[in-house]
């Protein structure tokens, strides 16, 4: 049922990502190495990154990508475009010193208009690396109630802000998990054993791993996805030499590794994505995968939160939402318009392949299900 936009060109495309983010491969054996894999994750959703590890990850289970939440493998923190990702807690900290600055810098303003002062920030820095000590963790509200008792406010958006700023800054981390939530951490007793990377070394490393884990994509991809200058995409893919080429495609230049040119793509033509995948929110121009025209219904209104996709052959053609029920997990398919045969039945694979990553059955519901 692929689009008549669907071109040739956007298939080339969406194979070969498909394929180099290993959705629905079996590249990686532990969670710590898929997300190490991919670099980063986006996470602001923490139940949708927990099953993007899945859908990379034959075998892996929300259990297990919770312990390596809970061993310190994985952590999540705001090192790309001051937004939530997943990484893996030894590259945390090069990451940070890449891209923190030009962050903080973009939200003073924000923290000028919520009255946060310098003062005030080194206040609660100063509680967090006390209330913390000897590896303890707390919850996000249990945090910002000890703020409030020392007299700094967390009223409104403050309490966001000041957590961002310290995470930004190295002293926090989102760390062991607490039932659906992550607790909070002093990054330098939760991840023991940091890379330290020097800058030009930092921005091969971003641009080899972007690349190697995304590509094809474009210098642009990589400035937006990391919040880093085109400037310094440019030299981190010149400090990789060799390391990477390039595939043009309708008169654009794409950057990836070499060996993704051999690389077959997935098995399987279905897959069930979370709503902030890497699969769409990896790249500055999405149209490779997703049409302009359901646009909308991937993202209402243009207001950021997007919803679960279904892929068949690299093309966005729906979306999906799950019920928790007492004993079972509804999967409902939302496509665009009507699948064959063969994506249904394929779709009902990816729907199991989803509750045995939960550990729980699973039925799929939708205008050509029970």
């Amino acid at each position: 049922m692929p689009a008549p936009t669907f071109t040739p060109s956007r298939r080339r495309l969406t194979a070969l990502r498909l394929a180099t983010q290993h959705i629905g491969g079996s590249g990686f054996s532990t969670p710590v190495e898929t997300v190490s894999g991919m670099l980063a994750l986006q996470a602001q959703d923490f139940a949708g990154v927990k099953w993007s590890v899945g859908v990379r990850q034959v075998g892996a289970t929300e259990a297990r990508v919770e312990a390596a939440f809970d061993a310190g493998e994985i952590v999540r923190s705001w090192p790309l475009r001051g937004t939530l990702h997943l990484v893996a807690g030894e590259d945390l900290g090069w990451l940070l010193a890449l891209t923190a600055p030009r962050a903080i810098a973009s939200a003073a303003g924000r923290r000028a208009a919520l009255g946060i002062t310098e003062a005030d920030v080194e206040h609660a820095r100063r509680i967090a690396l006390e209330t913390l000590a000897g590896r303890r963790v707390m919850t996000r509200d249990a945090l910002l109630a000890t703020f409030d008792a020392a007299g700094v406010s967390t009223s409104g958006q403050r309490g966001y802000h000041l957590l961002w700023y310290l995470a930004q800054t190295g002293t926090l981390v989102l760390g062991p998990t607490a039932g659906r939530q992550q607790t909070l951490a002093r990054l330098d007793e939760w991840v023991l054993q940091p890379r330290r990377l020097e800058r030009d070394e930092a921005l091969g490393e971003l641009a080899l791993r972007y690349f190697g884990s995304h590509g094809p994509a474009t210098t642009a991809d990589l400035a937006r996805w990391s919040g880093v200058t085109v400037g310094d995409v440019r030299r981190g893919i010149a400090i990789c030499g060799n390391q990477l080429t390039t595939l043009e495609l309708d008169q654009v230049t794409y950057h990836l590794a070499p060996e993704i040119l051999a690389v077959a793509s997935p098995a399987a033509r279905v897959h069930l994505l979370p709503g902030f995948d890497e699969y769409l929110l990896g790249y500055r121009d999405r149209s490779a995968a997703l049409a302009p025209e359901h646009t909308e219904a991937i993202v209402p209104g243009g207001n950021g939160m997007f919803k679960p996709t279904i892929v068949v052959d690299g093309e966005v053609v729906g979306t999906w939402r799950r019920t928790l029920r007492a004993r079972e997990i509804v999967v409902e398919a939302i496509p665009f318009g009507r699948l064959s045969a063969g994506e249904r039945e394929e779709l009902a694979r990816a729907a199991q392949a989803y509750g045995a990553f939960i550990g729980r059955t699973v039925r799929l519901a939708g205008p050509e299900g029970p």
